[in-house]
């Protein structure tokens, strides 16, 4: 039988047309990654396509893993030939042979997040820009932006005339270049830009690259701002075979410049576009999926198209709205642990979404108390940590001596006595020369005033020169063992013997064992690719799916994603949509939160919950905010709407100054009794032996057993936190869940 006889129809005719621009419309949970990998095996088997020829982009190493182990495994020699990888991993590839020859050194260092605001501080501190008006943070989203937009250092100054404080940004913009060439570094932004501007300023390298992928494939193309798009129309200019494939109702990145007219005007960019729809879902059952595009249909800028599926109808989608965010995370909390014990699903099956990280602290906590494990997605990434921080450094100042950044980093690590006058003048003799501030250190005993301090910096110059010359003849793992025990950097963190110093011995372990792994693992092991692969990876490259803990993260890192249980929590106006969306004139940023609860309704398989609080803590203050209009746009009909919770009323007090008031009260009021416990028994209990119920001290439990005496019930519960308890139905006042 052959493989492509397993796809439906729609599937079938996205993988047979192979010439021209294609625009393929996948809906969530359509198969997409199927098609893609059967189109290549297509190209390749039958329409006998060099693999070499053929280049497949996806967003994330993980999609991009995925769909190279699926090519591998169907079409078998040959695959390892296809280009397979991220938009950042093309960009490094072609730049690491090319950026020479727009006049940076081929062994650039790529800076993360971090190095990115080590570098601003000191750019804010040099060009004195006030931090209270022009926050670190800010800037470099202003200077992402314009690269997003293709916008050079030069142009955005012209553009900035006549306006103040966008000239102090240009100003900003020009430096945070001028040190990233000083330290032949490139940020995440710059690896597209820096392509498209090879790609414009040498045509022959164009050319070489467009002879080499004739056929190129782009996945989630809704998410690609103008730099991606440039990028990859340059490259299918010559022979117009490109094949987006994408879904404009997940269009969730605007604030990273993600751009939907990419994919809403495809077809106006590449004429004789042939446009493929793939509606069939084979992820979620018929009732989530209704729910999915009645919500959806509410968007105005999109292209028709209806999801379907012949999964069964499934459970209605819960709707379960709380008093406040601690009765919100205990309810989700308690239904994932209800449905372990009953074995309906493992922990790894259910998600927890929410629109902010803010969200995530109360949901931690009842995990924690409950016992159940959990991963965090979007807390502190492992290669962020400090311990690894450090580590990479010394590798950074290995590969690439002129990182300015990396060296500065590690020369009191461990300490060496330096201190900051003795940085501030070697810093001021590069700045003078012209120089790397490690090539500032090696002419130690040059510098004016440094006196007995260029005896300190000399270990470290020779040690670091000692490692540099090991480059060529020890593996990445074998370097990093030698920088470990020349600077006595676990020997520190034994000495220190506490938890946290147990837990970065721990991370310093994982960190030597990804190195090895990628000793063995790849094909030409440097330290420059290994530097490479650490700066690449993203927060959800980390998650282990094999791993039988509960996933916490927000809707924009779960894309891309499913799971059998899906919670999505804070479903209220002013935190879903957020106060900013509902007050910004632009109804397209609206929009996009209402894609953004699609992604989030559309990572669900089986069973999905929605929840919203009466009253949730925000910065200290208690807030109050309506059910969110996203809810209100479900249809009725699949929606479980639970128990309703009635508004308490408070009963408030006149306080009574007035003495003879006081007095008057005193006499009317009763002589004291002795209060009279009457034990009153219930006709029925609201709950049976197998339910959830809350108790006011005990938390979530589960009851066990039930037995009716004269005048009470007796309840057995066993709670997730206090073990078995017994108790009288009217004293415990259990509460179902």
């Amino acid at each position: 039988m052959s493989i492509y006889e397993n796809l439906n129809p729609q599937q079938k005719e996205a993988v047979c047309q192979t010439e021209g621009p294609l625009l393929i419309l996948a809906g969530a949970g359509s198969g997409k990654t199927r098609v893609l990998t059967h189109r290549i095996a297509y190209l390749i088997e039958e329409k006998g396509v060099n693999p070499w020829n053929i280049m497949a982009i996806t967003f994330t190493n993980k999609a991009a893993q995925e769909m190279k182990e699926r090519v591998d495994q169907i079409v078998g020699f040959g695959s390892e030939s296809v280009w397979v990888t991220t938009f950042h991993s093309t960009c490094v590839r072609i730049l690491r042979r090319y950026i020479d020859r727009i006049g940076f050194d081929n062994r650039f260092t790529i800076y993360d997040a971090d190095d990115q605001k080590s570098l601003m501080k000191d750019i804010c501190k040099r060009l004195q820009i006030d931090t209270k008006l022009y926050k670190e943070r800010a800037l470099l989203a202003q200077i992402s932006h314009a690269k997003d937009q293709l916008v050079s250092p030069e142009e955005f100054e012209l553009n900035s005339q006549g306006d103040y404080s966008k000239m102090r940004v240009a100003e900003v913009y020009k430096e945070y270049q001028t040190q990233l060439r000083r330290n032949n570094a490139l940020d995440f932004d710059d690896l597209i830009m820096k392509t498209v501007e090879l790609f414009q300023s040498c045509p022959e390298v164009l050319e070489s690259y467009q002879e080499r992928f004739r056929y190129i494939m782009v996945d989630e193309y809704q998410d690609t701002n103008l730099a991606q798009f440039q990028f990859v129309s340059l490259l299918a200019s010559k022979y117009q075979n490109l094949c987006v494939v994408g879904d404009d109702d997940q269009s969730i990145y605007k604030f990273r410049g993600a751009n939907i007219e990419n994919i809403l005007g495809f077809e106006r960019v590449f004429s004789n576009t042939k446009v493929i729809r793939l509606e069939q879902n084979y992820r979620s059952t018929k009732n989530i999926l209704q729910a999915a595009n009645e919500v959806i249909q509410n968007n105005a800028q999109r292209k028709p198209k209806t999801l379907w599926t012949d999964n069964e109808e499934g459970n209605k989608v819960h709707f379960r709205h709380f008093l406040s965010g601690f009765e919100e995370a205990e309810y989700v909390v308690g239904d994932i642990a209800q449905k372990h014990r009953e074995g309906i699903c493992s922990y790894r099956d259910c998600a927890v979404l929410y629109r902010t990280n803010a969200q995530s602290r109360l949901f931690e906590e009842k995990f924690l108390m409950a016992n159940i494990p959990y991963r965090l997605v979007g807390g502190v990434n492992f290669y962020a940590r400090k311990e690894i921080k450090d580590l990479l450094s010394y590798l950074k100042t290995v590969d690439n001596a002129k990182d300015d950044l990396a060296v500065r980093r590690i020369i009191n690590i461990p300490k060496r006595g330096i201190g900051a006058t003795t940085l501030l003048r070697v810093q001021e003799y590069a700045t003078e020369q012209d120089i790397s501030f490690y090539d500032a250190l090696k002419e130690a005993e040059k510098i004016p005033k440094l006196g007995r301090a260029a005896v300190k910096i000399q270990p470290f110059v020779t040690m670091i020169q000692s490692l540099r010359s090991e480059q060529r003849s020890f593996s990445v793992s074998e370097l990093l063992d030698d920088v470990i025990e020349r600077t006595g950097y676990v020997q520190d963190l034994i000495a220190e013997d506490t938890d946290e110093s147990r837990a970065r011995i721990e991370n310093i372990d994982e960190l030597i064992t990804k190195a090895t792994t990628y000793d063995k693992e790849s094909e030409n092991p440097t330290l420059g690719g290994f530097l490479e692969e650490v700066a690449l990876v993203a927060d959800i490259d980390t998650v282990d799916p094999n791993q039988d803990h509960v996933l916490l993260m927000t809707l924009h890192s779960a894309k891309g994603l499913e799971f059998s249980q899906v919670y999505l929590a804070g479903m209220e106006d002013g935190i879903f949509p957020s106060y900013m969306t509902i007050g910004s004139e632009d109804p397209g940023d609206m929009e996009e939160e209402r894609r953004l609860c699609y992604v989030g309704i559309t990572r669900a398989m089986k069973d999905l919950t929605m929840t919203s609080v009466q009253q949730r803590m925000i910065r200290g203050q208690a807030q109050y905010n309506k059910v969110s209009r996203f809810i209100y746009e479900l249809p009725r009909e699949v929606v479980d709407m639970g128990h309703k919770i009635e508004k308490k009323e408070i009963k408030t007090e006149v306080p009574r100054n007035n003495t003879y008031a006081q007095m008057r009260e005193a006499f009317r009021a009763k002589a004291f009794q002795p209060r009279q416990f009457e034990v009153k028994k219930a006709d029925k209990l609201s709950y049976e032996v197998g339910d959830t119920v809350r108790h006011v001290k005990f938390g979530v439990g589960i009851v066990k057993n039930i037995v009716e005496g004269g005048k009470d019930y007796e309840v057995t519960v066993d709670f997730d936190q206090v073990g078995v308890k017994k108790m009288f139905a009217s004293f415990a006042k259990l509460k179902k869940i």
